[in-house]
C-alpha cells in the first residue's frame, strides 16, 4: 500500500494520493488550495496514474484544485450532494469573502464529471476499496473514507475535518452543527479499532486508540457527556 500526503496552500490542508503500490493507479483525496504542483510531483515521483478525485467535504481549502487536477488527467470527482454547491460558490459556504487576492488564484466551478457520494457506499477505485461514511457536523455533506486492513498496513481512516489529532473540525461556519458533529464522532469514529490510522484534513496522523485515550471530544462523547473544549483547525 502506498499513501503519499502533503500539506497544501494557505490552510495547510492535507492532500493524499493512495495506491496499491508505486507504479499503479491511484485515488487523490482533497486536492485543495495550491495543491496542483504537489499532486503532479507526487504522481511523477511514484509513477502513479490517477483514476478519481474523492472529497471529504466542499470547503475551498479541500477542493480548490479539483478542476485543474481532474481536467489534466480526465478523471471524475466524487463529493456528497449536500456539499456539491460549494465547488461553484465557495464564499457562500464560508458565510464571508475569503479575500480577492486569494480568490484570484482559484479556479471556481465543477470538473466535467462529478459523482455523488452516499452513506455506506463502497467505492472500488484503483484496486482499492473505500467505505464512505456520511459524517455531518463540520459541513452538511462531510464524509470520511475508511480502508480495511491490508497485508502491510493497519486499517486507515481518512477523517477529513471530522477528527484531528487532539481536536475536531470547527462548527461555526454555514452548515456546521455541534450536535451533528458529536453524533458523527460517536457513530463513525468510536466503533473503529484502536489500531486504525487516522489521516485527517489538517495536522499530523494519529490513531483511533490515541484519540480515544487523549482527545477531549472523543473521550467525552464516549462518556456520553458531549464536548466543551473549542475546536482548533480547519476553515
Amino acid at each position: 500500500m502506498l499513501i503519499a500526503g502533503f500539506p497544501a496552500g494557505a490552510w495547510g490542508t492535507n492532500c493524499y494520493l493512495v495506491a496499491p503500490a508505486a507504479g499503479e493507479e491511484c485515488v487523490i483525496i482533497d486536492p485543495g488550495h495550491q495543491a496542483t504542483q504537489g499532486v503532479e510531483e507526487t504522481l511523477k515521483k511514484h509513477r502513479l496514474k490517477p483514476v478519481a478525485v474523492v472529497l471529504t467535504h466542499g470547503h475551498i481549502d479541500h477542493v480548490a484544485s479539483v478542476v485543474p487536477v481532474c481536467g489534466a488527467h480526465d478523471v471524475p470527482a466524487w463529493i456528497h450532494p449536500s456539499d456539491r454547491y460549494m465547488m461553484s460558490d465557495p464564499e457562500k459556504a464560508l458565510g464571508r469573502s475569503i479575500g480577492m487576492p486569494l480568490m484570484g488564484e482559484l479556479t471556481v466551478g465543477e470538473p466535467d464529471d462529478v459523482h455523488e457520494l452516499t452513506d455506506g457506499a463502497k467505492l472500488s477505485l484503483a484496486g482499492l476499496e473505500l467505505t464512505v461514511s456520511h459524517a455531518p457536523g463540520h459541513t452538511k455533506g462531510s464524509v470520511t473514507f475508511g480502508m480495511p486492513e491490508a497485508a502491510d498496513v493497519p486499517p486507515v481512516f481518512f477523517s477529513g475535518d471530522l477528527l484531528f489529532a487532539g481536536s475536531i473540525g470547527r462548527t461555526d461556519l454555514p452548515g456546521g452543527d455541534m450536535a451533528e458533529m458529536l453524533d458523527s464522532l460517536a457513530r463513525v469514529c468510536l466503533p473503529l479499532d484502536d489500531s486504525t490510522v487516522v489521516l485527517s484534513g489538517h495536522g499530523p496522523q494519529t490513531t483511533i486508540g490515541r484519540e480515544r485515550a487523549t482527545n477531549p471530544y472523543l473521550r467525552e462523547v464516549a462518556a456520553g457527556q458531549g464536548a466543551s473544549p473549542a475546536p482548533r483547525r480547519g476553515m
